[in-house]
């Protein structure tokens, strides 16, 4: 295994050369109309490592959205603020084996949110935040990761407005039936604190150090809670794609519909990742190509190299 701080200028514009093409084999949302607008060509790559040697290239000064890439946080943020006795009341930690939207997934399991990198999961813990309404917990959580991290992220009102423009028929319903079965109090403010929190905009370099966060200790983070947020995210991360990747890679990561891709390297760093056309799993092949390459080349992966 090598460092991410020994990579080279001419290992990391190779990489991404090959990712780029590995870029047009997926499509652009047009689930929410702001994110269908973005450019297929877009790729940005940022590394914040350990050491504070940091890497980045592309087309870095791209803000986008986290979407689902914010769910490790809000899992970390309860778990940091509530302990994770009380978060697994709540939500499961087994895989899920459908998508990441699934109602048929849901109703299966009785109702009970299989795991917190899922619509379900999420949605339920943005129940959970703490706040009076969806404003004041989304303006939280932002506030707490921005302090922590020393990142950026804001609320993207026009994307917000995007979003609600196109209600997800499936999130109201998977919403409905958690409240139904008791897992959420307050479905109206659930959703919509989930549909805010998704909404929290950044660039590659924020995501980056949100990554960060999560790969390398400090006084601010309980180690148990930064063990068992990788933990989710290595076997539940990539939605019913994350077994072939935990091969393949075999990193902690997590993607957002956005065309993001956060992977974490324990004890060395985060890597951010962004190119916006998916694949059928809502995955971005181009991102994920380019984290395959970097593990691979560098022995990253927490099975040895």
């Amino acid at each position: 295994m090598r460092k991410i701080e020994t990579l080279t200028t001419i290992e990391l514009s190779a990489w991404i050369q090959q990712a780029k093409l590995q870029a047009y084999q997926g499509q652009v949302t047009e689930r929410i109309p702001q994110l269908a607008v973005a450019n297929s060509d877009w790729f940005a790559v940022s590394i914040c490592s350990a050491s504070g040697e940091d890497f980045s290239a592309g087309d870095t000064a791209c803000l986008f959205p986290l979407m689902s890439a914010i769910k490790p946080f809000s899992l970390l943020y309860l778990l940091e603020h509530l302990g994770a006795k009380t978060v697994f009341e709540w939500v499961g930690v087994e895989p899920s084996l459908l998508r990441f939207n699934s109602l048929e997934q849901l109703l299966a399991d009785d109702r009970r949110p299989r795991n917190p990198m899922i619509n379900s999961g999420a949605i339920t813990l943005a129940d959970k935040l703490p706040g009076d309404n969806a404003c004041d917990r989304t303006q939280r959580l932002c506030d707490w990761l921005n302090q922590l991290a020393g990142c950026q992220f804001k609320l993207d009102e026009v994307m917000l407005a995007s979003v609600r423009s196109a209600p997800s028929q499936i999130n109201q319903a998977i919403t409905e039936n958690l409240a139904q079965a008791g897992y959420v109090k307050n479905p109206e403010i659930a959703l919509d604190t989930y549909e805010q929190i998704c909404c929290l905009s950044g660039n590659v370099a924020d995501l980056a150090l949100l990554g960060k966060l999560l790969a390398c200790e400090s006084k601010l983070i309980a180690p148990q809670h930064r063990r068992i947020v990788n933990a989710l995210m290595f076997t539940c991360g990539m939605y019913e794609a994350s077994f072939q990747y935990a091969l393949e890679i075999g990193l902690p990561m997590k993607s957002g519909i956005s065309g993001t891709l956060l992977a974490i390297v324990p004890h060395q760093g985060g890597v951010a990742c962004y190119s916006p056309p998916l694949d059928n799993a809502g995955n971005s092949p181009g991102a994920i190509a380019f984290v395959k390459a970097l593990s691979s080349g560098l022995g990253l992966s927490i099975f040895g190299g």
